[in-house]
């Protein structure tokens, strides 16, 4: 199983996703670890990536995921049907975990953080482009990560 924790700039991604692959004991692939240097120019600059730009990255991080043939859980903002369908190719059981929030909570995290290249500028082009999947588990990002890892913990039990 490969579990993609899924969401815009700042709904807690990468802690989240961390935390689950601790927990059920798999590997965690970091999607932004996987950005070419122009793409994080580009971000730190407040531009928003274009599906274009992203196909390479997406195909990075599906390679990588090929690589984790026992299931591992990744970090990737998967905003699209499109990008999804990409990372997913040619893997089975892909779960997704979506991390809504409310705006105001984005804003408030992006803005706090440090050391990322996506700012507060590139959230309205993040919240444009989201289109969830219908199959994912929307977990509230304004939970505690131990919260939202149990709740994730309960749905993979049940399907």
């Amino acid at each position: 199983m490969i579990a993609v924790v899924m969401g815009v700039a700042g709904s807690g991604k990468s802690t989240v996703g961390a935390a689950l692959a601790a927990r059920l004991g798999l590997p965690f692939v970091e999607g932004d670890a996987f950005h070419d240097p122009a793409a994080l120019r580009a971000m730190s600059a407040g531009l928003p990536l274009t599906d274009e730009q992203r196909r390479p990255w997406i195909d990075r991080i599906n390679a990588e995921l090929r690589r984790h043939p026992g299931g591992c859980v990744c970090a990737c903002s998967a905003l699209n049907p499109t990008i999804r369908r990409r990372l997913g190719r040619g893997l089975e059981d892909v779960r997704w975990i979506w991390l809504r929030a409310t705006p105001a909570l984005l804003e408030h995290r992006l803005a706090t953080r440090t050391g990322h290249p996506v700012g507060v500028s590139l959230l309205p082009s993040q919240l444009a482009a989201l289109e969830p999947p219908a199959d994912a588990l929307a977990v509230d990002a304004s939970d505690t990560p131990s919260e939202i890892v149990a709740s994730v913990e309960r749905w993979l039990a049940q399907r």
